[in-house]
């Protein structure tokens, strides 16, 4: 079937399923292929469950006209997002980066919502499934699409630029998140920085913190707005972030100063496409992090800092910085181990270590790799979540301020679970 007969099914039937379990009346249904399953075997249960359609791609689940058959299903949902990408004529934003894309996406949403129709990325459906998934949930009346693009290997931002043909691009940082699957610094260097090879063949525009002299470096010859610290003044973080800016003092509800670069992404972005100053201010304001990424949880004993949904050198050294600047209060560390590091992974995590002991900190140090280093500073360290929580059992009270910060695949909710309901 070609695309262009294709989307007009999809027109009638805009709801796109991946997972029988979240099958809709009336929806389509893309079998997709995964490393353990194969679902053209699934496309029969979506028929009987709803699904107006099934799109496969193995001809011996087709049974009747409900079901599609193409050639490959992953690449014709891909570019079916692609033909519906090209509808519009509306600014899409597309945004990458090692750290803060998703809250920098999430408060750049904010800000333009406060005068436009908006379609953002949701939660993190930031990879090749994810991308086309967001474009294909922008309605005909979004005046703005903001597409945030992740990726662990070279050429997956290239992919992912074409299929969603950004028309402004931002890269809020480039540190060592995913070297294992890049290979090394200049890897991941390489493959951020596809979004602005993409922007300039495309004749598109760069939102560039000009504070960042690699991000500089990379944007030269490329149309850029450019914003900078140097904007704001009176920065405060004990323990939300507030400021100064255009003489309107800020307080918003972001713990750490390593979301200032995410702030003022969003700050010049609003500014550009001519949001006003005070609902600026507003939408900063009210943006609540949520999903154990830079939250604060209030409890009556503890305080809890939340950035457990991942990790890597980059953001775990800022994450450290802020909370040792945290005044009056006896603070705790409960760091879990940072994956997909490679071959640089115990290196990376003996710094974590040697900076822990430089600032004189309290700290509880969670995985397997963190088992690994030289621990000459009477850190505690244990193996997995389950010894975590047997520790604080004992030692929870002894402590009001407790930063939680690792790869999601530690599995660090656990202890802020165990800690929220010990809190009560």
């Amino acid at each position: 079937m070609e695309i262009a007969e294709l989307y007009k099914i999809f027109l009638n039937h805009p709801v796109i399923s991946t997972d029988t379990r979240k099958v809709s009346k009336g929806c389509l249904f893309f079998a997709l292929k995964g490393e353990n399953f194969d679902a053209n075997t699934f496309a029969e249960q979506a028929i009987i469950e709803g699904a107006a359609y099934a799109i496969i791609d193995n001809v011996n689940f087709k049974k009747t006209e409900k079901y599609i058959l193409v050639d490959d299903v992953l690449e014709t949902l891909q570019r079916l997002s692609n033909y519906h990408r090209k509808q519009f004529t509306i600014p899409f934003i597309g945004i990458t980066g090692s750290n803060g894309k998703t809250t920098s996406k999430e408060l750049i949403n904010a800000v333009l919502s406060e005068k436009y129709k908006t379609n953002a990325t949701q939660g993190n459906l930031n990879n090749h499934i994810g991308v086309p998934l967001t474009i294909l949930s922008i309605p005909k009346d979004c005046e703005i699409a903001i597409i945030e693009m992740g990726a662990n290997h070279i050429g997956e931002i290239e992919q992912l630029c074409e299929i969603s043909e950004p028309t402004f691009g931002i890269i809020t940082n480039i540190g060592t998140a995913h070297i294992e699957g890049f290979g090394s610094r200049e890897g991941v260097i390489k493959a951020k920085s596809e979004l602005y090879h993409f922007i300039k063949e495309n004749n598109g525009k760069l939102f560039l913190n000009e504070d960042d002299d690699l991000l500089t470096k990379l944007a030269k010859d490329i149309p850029s707005i450019k914003y900078s610290r140097l904007e704001i003044n009176n920065i405060s973080s004990n323990p939300f972030l507030s400021f100064e800016w255009k003489n309107l003092k800020i307080e918003t509800q972001l713990y750490g100063e390593y979301n200032i670069p995410n702030i003022l992404a969003a700050i010049k972005i609003g500014e550009y496409f001519n949001v006003e100053i005070t609902a600026i201010k507003a939408a900063l304001e009210h943006y609540v992090s949520t999903n154990n990424r830079s939250q604060i949880v209030k409890l009556p004993n503890h305080t809890l800092y939340l950035d457990a949904y991942n990790a890597n050198p980059t953001s775990m050294n800022a994450a450290i910085d802020s909370f040792s600047k945290l005044v009056d209060t006896k603070k705790l560390l409960i760091l879990g181990d940072m994956l997909e590091l490679g071959h640089v992974s115990q290196e990376e995590h003996q710094k974590v270590a040697d900076k822990i002991n430089q600032l004189k900190l309290n700290a509880l140090l969670v995985g397997n790799e963190f088992q690994q280093i030289k621990n000459n500073y009477e850190l505690k360290s244990v193996k997995n979540t389950d010894e975590a929580i047997a520790w604080l059992e004992n030692n929870l009270n002894t402590f009001n301020s407790i930063l939680i910060k690792g790869s999601r695949g530690i599995r660090l909710e656990k202890i802020s679970e165990y800690i929220q309901k010990k809190g009560v």
